[in-house]
């Protein structure tokens, strides 16, 4: 059994897609996972798996979400390693910033096209920045981030299916799960 991270994308928005932490506890057990445990509502889930390949967990995971909530949920998964990774990677970036401002990592379903990703990289300016590194894009943004240009919309757009967190929450869950 390996222990993976999942995240789920677009739930718990409005009235209609909503998914409590107890159903994807359930819904990530009906696939086969084992050890399950979500951190807040946002649907961060820590589960081990008998699967070894990231596109079959993935596939497993949105057909049991589908089956119980009635809509799609893009999953994202990722190892222990790959997280802890990409959090070193973005304290590293946000202390080159000084600590400013906030700190956005959108974790991709799949990995970007090279230049799709440079392209991105490309709209940074001053005050807002992207950073793609593999399956992690970080988005450095000025504190006043409603008004962005570089967001996780146009991050999907350029590069495809994502989910976004602040770097605070992977942090956490990264102290949480992956010691």
């Amino acid at each position: 059994m390996a222990m993976r991270l999942a995240f789920l994308r677009a739930i718990n928005l409005g009235a209609t897609r909503q998914f409590p932490k107890e159903a994807i506890r359930a819904a990530v057990e009906s696939a086969g996972g084992t050890d399950v445990a979500t951190y807040i509502n946002t649907g961060n889930v820590r589960f081990d798996t008998s699967l070894r390949s990231r596109t079959r967990i993935e596939a497993a995971l949105e057909r049991a979400f589908l089956a119980d909530r009635g809509f799609e949920v893009p999953t994202v998964t990722f190892t222990a390693e790959e997280l802890r990774r990409a959090v070193a990677e973005g304290s590293e970036l946000h202390a080159e910033r000084g600590g400013a401002g906030r700190h956005y990592v959108t974790l991709l379903k799949s990995e970007p096209d090279p230049g799709a990703a440079a392209e991105l990289e490309a709209l940074s300016t001053d005050d807002e920045r992207a950073v793609v590194r593999g399956r992690v894009v970080h988005l450095m943004l000025g504190e006043d981030y409603r008004t962005a240009r570089l967001d996780n919309a146009r991050v999907e757009r350029a590069l495809g299916v994502g989910t976004n967190r602040n770097l605070t929450v992977l942090s956490a869950i990264v102290d949480r799960w992956c010691g």
